[in-house]
Order: structure tokens, then C-alpha cells, then sequence
């Protein structure tokens, strides 16, 4: 066998396994959607992958370490590449969220089970945080220059600006025929225009 020909025989191999590794981490959005973190099994994701246990544990040898490659998959699907952030992709984000309820219900359990001690994916969601809140501020500050009209710097606003996306969706997902998300997110882009 030809060096070429051992190389022809992995790339196949590694295809499959990245493809393995992508139906798995769908599997376990839906498990852990339906079920809830601690409510999920590696069992229950492996079943509905048609592998065993073990063979599961050969792509993420933990359910911590699945359940970090399920966030981090997330945050990837999210991902603008090299493109900064801009309120109006702000806007967009959330309208492509109202699309897809069982990605925002996945992280919002996910977020919500994060704040109990010993939780792993509490430093997942703290690292989160800490480098979603420098971008909104760096997203306002291009908007608005260094104070908005209401006289908020950046840093001050950004928490706000993240805690109305995130708890707009709580509402959304608790009453969907009742909560507008997009439109109720454009309403307070509005507010933070206002002087």
C-alpha cells in the first residue's frame, strides 16, 4: 500500500467520523431539548444515533464533554464569519431564532440548569457571557459612539442589550402565540435610539 493510498483511506474515515460527530451533537440537542441536561442520557442520544453506549463514548468520551460540543456547536451556528457585529444582525439573529424553538428551548434549559453549583456547563456559560457582553458593548459603541442618547457608556448598556435577547426568549418559548420576539426586540433597538 502507497503512501497515497493510506492517505485516500483516512480521509474517508475522518469524513465519517466528522459526520458521526455532527448527527450525534443533533441527537443530543433534541434529548437534551425534550429531557433537560441532567434528565438526558448518553444512552438515550446513542440509541437515537443507532450506536451503542461505548460507541458513543468513542466520539465524546463524557456527557460533559458532549454537552460543551453541543454549546459550542450552537455559538458556531450563530457565527458570522468575519464579520462583526452590528444591531441590525442583532435584529436578524433573533428573527432567525423565532425559527427555530428547539435550538433557543436546548440553550435556554441548558442557560437555566448552568447557574446550579457544580453544573459543567457553568464555566461554558460564564466565559459566555463575559465575551458576549464586550461584544454588545463594542456593537454599541459603533452605533453610538462612546455614550448612547441615553447617556449610558457601552459597557453599561450591554448587559441590558443581553438580558432583553435572552429573556425575550424565556417569554417566547413560555407563550409563542402571545410574545412577538422580533418585534419586541425591534421595539426596544427603538429605545436605545431615544434621547
Amino acid at each position: 500500500m502507497s503512501y497515497g493510498d493510506v492517505m485516500t483511506s483516512r480521509a474517508p474515515r475522518a469524513t465519517r467520523s466528522a459526520a458521526r460527530r455532527a448527527e450525534i451533537l443533533r441527537a443530543a440537542l433534541e434529548v437534551i431539548a425534550e429531557r433537560g441536561y441532567r434528565g438526558a442520557s448518553l444512552a438515550a442520544v446513542a440509541e437515537r444515533v443507532g450506536l451503542t453506549q461505548q460507541g458513543l463514548l468513542h466520539h465524546f468520551p463524557t456527557k460533559e464533554a458532549l454537552l460543551v460540543a453541543v454549546l459550542a456547536e450552537r455559538d458556531q451556528w450563530d457565527a458570522v464569519p468575519d464579520t462583526p457585529w452590528r444591531l441590525d444582525l442583532l435584529d436578524s439573529l433573533v428573527e432567525y431564532n423565532a425559527m427555530r424553538p428547539g435550538i433557543v428551548q436546548t440553550f435556554s434549559a441548558l442557560l437555566g440548569e448552568s447557574v446550579t453549583e457544580g453544573h459543567p456547563a457553568r464555566a461554558f456559560f460564564t466565559e459566555r457571557y463575559a465575551a458576549v457582553r464586550g461584544n454588545m458593548a463594542r456593537v454599541l459603541r459603533a452605533e453610538y459612539g462612546e455614550r448612547l442618547p441615553s447617556g449610558l457608556t457601552p459597557e453599561r448598556a450591554a448587559p441590558l442589550l443581553v438580558a432583553v435577547m435572552d429573556g425575550l426568549q424565556y417569554q417566547w418559548l413560555l407563550a409563542p402565540e402571545s410574545v412577538d420576539m422580533p418585534g419586541a426586540f425591534r421595539d426596544f433597538l427603538t429605545l436605545l435610539g431615544e434621547g
